[in-house]
């Protein structure tokens, strides 16, 4: 990846950022943590891997992009509307009554949502059953399924792994957004769920780390997550609430929605990045 490539992927993601504390800041309703600890996977995805078409989003052969994590979707929504998807305008409209932006992923109600987002633990065996109807009307399109790793403590998640292997679905990729924290607290304290990267090697899974924040890493992941055709999945290690402080800090809970004041501050902490980010690039 070109240096110039990388920065602008880095300062999209910090626009998508701000639009996710905006989001949630006024709609005084959101996931803030698990959302912004998914930006840089999605912004990498959605500008450099992902097979699509923002003028014609139901493109049939178009790859398909499902989020297992439904309560992060403020992330994928900012990121749907700064690649084009819909007006942007819409991102302030996040839950309200009949608004294209619910608090949960719903299709085809929003342009670019190929799945909806629910309950937790079904992401991946609707990847599987959308990968099989790909592969029935011989359409090699890719299917990528973005869980949170609370999520793994889903016995239907294991069973779906064990079905896209059974089945031989190459074209599913799975990513796991491993920030550690969960609704009632920390992973680790709730249940652990380690050791993830062989559970998944025992079912027929080929298993890559990557930093969730860093470009270029995630990058060579999915280049060798890709790379032949079994199915694969990235295990992006991230940090809750990236680029707001008092979320990476833990003082904000998982499910506490931002206040004016917060808001605020997160905005002027993205903000300083963006004026850094500029600094940088001027010297």
């Amino acid at each position: 990846m070109e240096i110039s490539q990388r920065r602008a992927l880095e300062r999209t993601a910090i626009e998508v950022r701000k639009d996710v504390v905006r989001m949630i800041g006024v709609a005084r309703s959101g996931y803030v943590a698990s959302s912004l600890s998914a930006v840089d996977i999605l912004v990498f995805m959605y500008w450099r891997l992902l097979n699509i078409r923002p003028e014609e989003p139901r493109m049939y052969d178009r790859d398909r992009m499902v989020l297992s994590k439904g309560h992060a979707c403020p992330a994928l929504y900012a990121v749907l509307a700064n690649r084009g998807f819909f007006d942007r305008k819409e991102l302030w409209n996040f839950r309200r009554l009949g608004s294209m932006l619910q608090g949960h992923p719903e299709t085809p109600r929003t342009p670019g949502i190929d799945a909806p987002g629910g309950s937790l633990g079904m992401g991946l065996g609707l990847s599987n059953g959308v990968a099989l109807a790909l592969r029935l009307d011989g359409v090699g399109s890719r299917v990528f399924c973005l869980l949170g790793d609370g999520e793994l403590q889903e016995g239907a998640v294991w069973e779906s792994a064990m079905q896209t292997a059974n089945l031989g679905l190459g074209g599913v990729t799975a990513i796991v957004d491993l920030n550690g924290i969960q609704m009632d607290g920390k992973v680790v304290s709730i249940k652990k769920i380690e050791p993830v990267k062989e559970k998944f090697e025992s079912f027929g899974w080929r298993s890559v780390h990557a930093d969730g924040h860093d470009m270029e890493d995630l990058e060579r992941a999915f280049s060798v997550a890709l790379s032949d055709s079994i199915p694969s999945v990235i295990l992006a290690e991230t940090i809750p609430g990236k680029g707001f402080s008092m979320a990476e800090k833990g003082l904000i809970g998982s499910s506490r929605p931002l206040d004016r004041e917060m808001m605020e501050q997160a905005l002027r902490e993205l903000e300083s990045a963006t004026k850094s980010f500029d600094g940088e690039e001027v010297r």
